[in-house]
């Protein structure tokens, strides 16, 4: 686990690395899931050695809160989807790796283009429909910003899992309390979320401590199991905004702001440097 540890560090290096050279995206809900995308990617997920569209076989991730790309593909980086170095385009011209993730640049491990919020419950749910179809027992994840659920069609999506029994779906939900204008109970209160996931179907599980990652890995093995029981599954993670730097925290202030040199500076210097490397 110190070694899954150590790449959620570098991850978090190259996110705020990524943002401050372009001086745009999106670091605060980024450095807040990386305990998230290391135990995904790291020890939950199956996935097969060589990255299809179809994904036949094998587990798929959708990012549906796609403004966090950062996060992501410093993890599909780290994890062999594509060169390392590719980090260095991030939302420069004529990258494959744009501020939300896209398709047509063909970027191993992106499946759908996602960031307008609200749609990528209804995609996770197709796909999910489409392995039960195909008999294919692997796993279909998601995941959603606490904020995205103020869309109408995330609740449209919920119903429709639970009234068809799409139960090989683990989707997750970083709460982080916060969104690009201030908290979510300042914005649109959304009331008790597991009560109203539980009301809508699904089988609700909640974890305290989304930025621990052996609680992390817990919750998601977790999940597994409850799945192929009749009901949606879903994991309502609680996570601090801007984790690991401490001046990103307890604010939504850093939602999409990109770091200034001695912001750079002093965020690295929390982030002692790995044996990963940066790029």
């Amino acid at each position: 686990m110190d070694t899954h540890k150590e790449f959620a560090r570098q991850v978090r290096r190259d996110i705020l690395r990524m943002v401050h050279a372009v001086q745009s995206g999106h670091p605060g809900g980024s450095l807040g899931c990386t305990e998230y995308f290391t135990a995904l990617y790291r020890v939950v997920l199956k996935r097969n050695s060589t990255f299809t569209m179809d994904g036949k076989g094998e587990d798929l991730f959708f990012l549906s809160n796609g403004h966090i790309s950062p996060v992501w593909y410093s993890v599909l980086a780290r994890t062999g989807h594509f060169p390392v170095s590719e980090l260095a385009t991030f939302r420069k011209l004529n990258t494959r790796l744009q501020g939300h993730p896209t398709t047509h640049e063909g970027l191993p491990g992106v499946r759908v283009a996602s960031g307008s919020l609200g749609q990528g419950l209804s995609v996770a749910i197709g796909a999910a429909l489409a392995k039960k179809l195909n008999q294919d027992e692997s796993l279909v994840y998601c995941l959603h910003g606490d904020g995205e659920l103020q869309e109408g069609q995330i609740w449209e999506a919920a119903m429709y899992a639970a009234g068809n029994k799409v139960d090989n779906i683990i989707a997750t939900v970083d709460v982080n309390g916060k969104q690009i204008d201030g908290s979510t109970d300042e914005v649109l209160p959304m009331g008790n979320l597991s009560e109203k996931f539980s009301a809508f179907g699904w089988d609700v599980l909640v974890l305290e401590q989304g930025n621990n990652l052996e609680e992390v890995v817990r919750s998601l093995e977790l999940a597994k199991t409850r799945t192929g029981k009749g009901k949606p599954v879903v994991i309502l993670m609680k996570t601090e905004m801007g984790a690991g730097v401490d001046f990103m925290m307890g604010t939504h202030k850093w939602h999409g702001v990109a770091p200034n040199d001695e912001q750079l500076a002093n965020a690295l210097a929390q982030l002692p440097e790995t044996s990963f490397g940066d790029y």
